[in-house]
């Protein structure tokens, strides 16, 4: 008997026309993911009747949780799809490459579905009514650029056969650590260690009484973006920044070359006074945990450009 095996597994995600339902076959992407805990999963109450002796009585079922996190390659193509169920669609220009431009605060986020399946049991969850609630990865000067996605669904429903049909698969060509830089007001900024940056979409539960234990939606709340940049005390350019109460536009970008590139701005961005400690005879450091705002200049808080050689981000038509 064959057990399965995370080399094995795979992932297919296609948008949904209809909250909850899952697309047709055919219509869906093969994505490429290092760690996913997506799924459904229901609790038991535990009995709590008297006089009936001490042995406990069976135990009741809790309603149905469908969560959980996917770690993602940041890469050229793939990232584009997590953008949108993250922004929402993007406005997209050029004959190719193309230039996606995906913007925060819409209220429109799109639902899809999530099929994990592990073929050596076999084993095929299909998770729909997925939305994504917040999207966080880390720039650092080495390493894996990954990014984790948590995601917020309606139900699962699992099978022993696959129900996405022929699925769409890109070349994966992922941003390196080397290809990052973080810029402000323009400028790279100088002496960053490292940074972490998070976009949140605040998703909240409507948790309505229903015969199958599901929730009934998921609505967008207010959207948050925040992070932390980590630098060598160098000169006081963000420490006064800080002091002063004034907001800079950081801008968080990967560039392979002038067709391949992902770069994340937030528009207004406001930073706290930190702590300057010495903790040895080795460089000091301070570490900024900024917050972002509304920007009404830029129209937006966040806006987020991929370019690659990709037209658009619909389901694919196999």
């Amino acid at each position: 008997m064959a057990r399965a095996q995370g080399a094995r597994s795979q992932m297919a995600v296609a948008f949904e026309s209809v909250y909850g339902t899952a697309p047709a076959s055919g219509s869906y992407w093969k994505m490429p993911f290092s760690r996913s805990t997506l799924g459904s999963e229901q609790n038991l109450i535990e009995d709590d009747l008297l006089g009936l002796g001490r042995d406990a009585q069976p135990p009741s079922r809790d309603a149905i949780t469908a969560d959980g996190e996917i770690n993602v390659p940041m890469d050229v193509r793939y990232i584009g799809v997590w953008l949108k169920a993250l922004f929402g669609d993007p406005v997209t220009t050029g004959t190719g490459p193309y230039t996606h431009v995906f913007t925060s605060g819409s209220w429109a986020l799109p639902s899809f579905s999530a099929e994990i399946g592990m073929p050596d049991v076999p084993y095929y969850a299909m998770v729909s009514g997925c939305k994504l609630d917040s999207m966080s990865f880390q720039m650092q000067r080495s390493g894996l650029v990954t990014a984790t996605m948590s995601v917020i669904a309606q139900g699962e429903t699992t099978g022993t056969v696959s129900n996405v049909g022929t699925m769409q698969q890109e070349a994966v060509t992922r941003f390196g650590s080397f290809t990052g830089s973080i810029s402000r007001n323009g400028s790279q900024l100088a002496n960053v260690v490292q940074g972490q940056v998070t976009y949140n979409n605040s998703l909240d539960r409507v948790e309505t009484i229903r015969a199958d234990g599901k929730i009934d939606g998921v609505d967008p709340g207010k959207s948050m973006m925040s992070g932390t940049i980590d630098v060598r005390f160098a000169d006081t350019t963000l420490l006064d920044q800080a002091i002063s109460g004034a907001a800079c536009e950081l801008a968080f970008k990967y560039q392979i070359d002038a067709s391949n590139s992902l770069e994340i701005v937030a528009h207004d961005v406001f930073l706290p006074k930190p702590k300057i400690s010495i903790e040895g005879p080795a460089g000091v450091q301070a570490s900024f945990a900024w917050q972002a705002a509304y920007d009404s200049v830029a129209g937006q808080m966040a806006t987020a450009t991929l370019i690659n050689d990709l037209a658009d981000y619909d389901n694919p038509s196999n």
